[in-house]
């Protein structure tokens, strides 16, 4: 369908955006351009050198690069110190960028992440608004860290398996095994930011846009509402909302293989697992080859994405399939060849395939919302940050995906595609009741 449009006014003031420099922030964040730019209002992106994204591929916005200097030890560094050293060396130039665009500025829409940003924009005298590209439960979990810490509720691999099955107070469904973590990282730089992040949001926006919807979460919103003085805004799912994009503008920082959609093509009906662990997270090669190893085992026809940087150790390649592995379950383009393997996948069309059964997931909000809106059932493999809030909420709330769980082989990799993808556990029908209204 093409786009509906409507002509800018010629008073009309400007909105401007300030996205995370990540391929799971980028994408809500511009959907949100998008949907701005389509009702009128002149929408302009300020981004960062860093990971920064392709104006070709948007021309409808107007993108202003902030020119930062972010230090080269934080290039390399791991996500919690690279978000911390982004904010450090993005509050100045983002503040005189926005300050360059004054008059004419109606408002900022931050990245919740870039709490420094947000209070710059207060500085400069531009209300800023913060956008949450997590899911309401885990922007309450961001809200309520502060109170979890000094009660103790903080996720803590020293704690005992009954002290981390515990309910957190206040946060239910989730156990302290829930709560936002990044495995292997720096705790006290993590708790850090979250403390930051929840400042921001308390203090220097003005509002919070939160991509979600009633449906799912009314009653996390109800809450957040509650907590903050300013007002909160449901505006997702926002791949359903805004304008149809087309496939080069749906790609942000990586490129997709679209060749898959043809060996899709050529598939049964909600016969294929999609599996992919989004944009950011990393697994030892050991979990890659047994992941690997049980799709093989599964007899299940299966999508992977094996995106460079996937496996610890390799940065700058696509991790390499177990030797042994194609000969056993046949591997390629051709239509009798059970399994596919992509660097990167378009995850929109391949969710709304009608080959499609299950998706096996990082449960990255994103991913999440995108499959909630297919109707297709998932399997929870959460690896950092949020992705362990929106694991319990949709096995243990909403009751579309089934837990992986904490062991992790190729045996139990082959039972859960096969209970995923044959068992009762599979239903409801892909598309039968769990399709987003929009």
């Amino acid at each position: 369908m093409p786009r509906q449009e409507r002509a800018p006014d010629a008073g009309c003031q400007r909105v401007v955006l300030f996205p995370l420099p990540y391929e799971s922030h980028l994408s809500p964040m511009l959907q949100l351009a998008a949907l701005l730019h389509a009702r009128g209002l002149d929408v302009t992106v300020l981004h960062t050198d860093f990971n920064a994204p392709d104006p070709a591929r948007h021309p409808d916005l107007t993108f202003v690069s902030i020119r930062e200097s972010l230090p080269e030890e934080a290039v390399e560094a791991d996500i919690i110190a690279q978000l911390l050293a982004l904010n450090a060396a993005c509050e100045a130039p983002f503040r005189d960028a926005l300050a360059s665009l004054q008059p004419g500025v109606a408002c900022a829409i931050v990245d919740g992440e870039w709490y420094a940003a947000l209070g710059a924009a207060a500085k400069v005298g531009v209300p800023a608004l913060a956008l949450m590209t997590e899911s309401a439960a885990t922007s309450r979990n961001i809200l309520a860290f502060p109170r979890l810490r000094d009660a103790g509720y903080e996720y803590d691999t020293s704690k005992d398996e009954q002290q981390l099955d515990e309910l957190v107070p206040r946060l239910e469904p989730l156990r302290v095994r829930d709560l936002i973590r990044v495995d292997g990282w720096e705790a006290d730089g993590l708790r850090g930011l979250i403390v930051l992040m929840a400042d921001a949001m308390r203090s220097a926006a003005s509002g919070v846009i939160l991509n979600t919807f009633d449906a799912i979460e009314a009653s996390e919103l109800e809450k957040i509402q509650a907590e903050l003085s300013q007002p909160t805004f449901a505006v997702g799912p926002l791949h359903r909302v805004s304008p149809a994009m087309s496939a080069a503008e749906r790609s942000f920082l990586h490129v997709p293989d679209r060749s898959c959609l043809a060996w899709l093509d050529a598939q049964p009906p909600r016969s294929v697992l999609y599996v992919s662990l989004g944009s950011m997270a990393r697994v030892d090669r050991v979990v890659f080859d047994e992941m690997a190893w049980g799709l093989a085992h599964s007899s299940v026809p299966f999508l992977l994405v094996a995106r460079p940087g996937l496996a610890n150790g390799i940065n700058d390649a696509p991790p390499p399939l177990p030797e042994g592995l194609t000969d056993v379950v046949g591997i390629g383009n051709n239509n009798a060849a059970r399994g596919k393997v992509v660097t990167w996948a378009p995850q929109k069309d391949v969710l709304a395939h009608p080959a499609i059964g299950g998706f096996w997931t990082h449960c990255g909000w994103n991913s999440t919302l995108e499959s909630i809106c297919e109707g297709v059932p998932m399997l929870a493999q959460p690896c950092l940050g949020d992705q362990t809030v929106s694991a319990r909420y949709i096995t243990h709330q909403w009751g579309v995906a089934l837990e992986l769980g904490e062991v992790f082989d190729r045996v139990r990799v082959a039972e859960a595609a096969r209970k995923l993808m044959v068992g009762e556990e599979g239903s409801p029908s892909k598309g039968e009741g769990w399709q987003a209204e929009n």
